[in-house]
């Protein structure tokens, strides 16, 4: 997706912090990395510094101490660079509605410097890929919510970004469409693009997200796998009917805990399906499995209640 070298980082936030005029600190110490070509999803609540966060990686904002360095630029001292090597999809839509798509894809390139034969190709390429050669001449207002979204993501794509920020990328959206917009965001990462995501359906990025940080107050209160931050609450509930003695199933692979129950024993794992497979290897004759729990929207508010 770039013609920029790649950096072992896509982002690297060293001890951010930054309070308002109001007195309240956004952030509190902020440090995270983005690996190259993942999708990384940023969690938190309302207030968490989320928003902060973005503002800052994306040159429009200033901490008041503390670093960082997008696509390997330090957005302090370089926030050109930053922005040219940047694509932002903001939470609400940047499409204007009595443009055409082309339109709108061409003049977003033109605000990219991208002039001639190389913009044509490069917004004809984006208009193929998003399905919507077929509308390219309509004006946006009699677009769909989902082609206005796949309009909105071509445009902070049109310059070929090394880094791309997705805030609430699918709010509103029906089922459908936003299926569909999940399968592209998987594909531009499998492509190698580095993608930092924002969203309050958990589900989302329990789906998408290669790795998860949940912000609260200002500071990471969890970070990891999906899996991983599940298993931080809770974990999964597995119920089941065995021969094995509880010496033995706390050995499984994920298992947490062991609690005897009248209709069996309720194991605790943070991967229910390893933990799953190695009991019945254990035990061919186990039954009466039933699993629950471990929602990721549960760790969530669980790690954020205070």
């Amino acid at each position: 997706m770039s013609n920029t070298p790649s950096v072992p980082n896509a982002i690297e936030v060293r001890n951010l912090t930054k309070t308002y005029r109001n007195s309240v600190k956004a952030l509190d110490g902020l440090n995270l990395r983005v690996a190259a070509g993942s999708i990384f999803a940023l969690l938190g609540p309302n207030g968490a510094g989320k928003s902060t966060t973005i503002k800052i990686l994306t040159t429009l904002c200033a901490p008041d101490s503390g670093e960082a360095r997008v696509a390997g630029i330090d957005v302090l001292r370089e926030p050109q660079r930053v922005r040219h090597s940047i694509g932002c999809v903001a939470q609400k839509s940047g499409v204007d509605e009595t443009a055409t798509g082309r339109e709108n894809l061409t003049l977003q390139g033109q605000l990219h410097d991208l002039r001639g034969p190389d913009l044509k190709q490069r917004v004809e390429t984006l208009l193929q890929r998003f399905s919507l050669a077929s509308a390219a001449a309509r004006v946006a207002s009699t677009y769909s919510g989902g082609m206005k979204r796949k309009l909105d993501i071509a445009m902070g794509l049109i310059h070929r970004p090394q880094v791309l920020f997705l805030d609430e990328p699918t709010t509103g959206l029906d089922p459908e469409a936003r299926a569909e917009l999940w399968d592209e965001i998987g594909r531009l990462s499998a492509e190698g693009l580095s993608i930092l995501l924002t969203t309050h359906y958990l589900e989302e990025a329990d789906a998408l997200a290669s790795r998860v940080v949940v912000l609260n107050r200002g500071k990471i209160v969890a970070q990891g796998t999906s899996q991983e931050i599940k298993g931080l609450v809770s974990g999964r509930k597995i119920r089941c009917i065995t021969r094995l003695s509880v010496e033995t199933l706390v050995t499984l692979p994920t298992v947490t805990s062991v609690t005897p129950d009248r209709d069996g024993i309720i194991l605790t794992a943070v991967d229910s399906d390893a933990a799953v497979r190695a009991l019945f290897l254990a035990d061919s004759t186990a039954h009466g499995v039933e699993i629950s729990g471990g929602a990721l929207e549960d760790a969530f508010l669980e790690l954020t209640k205070n």
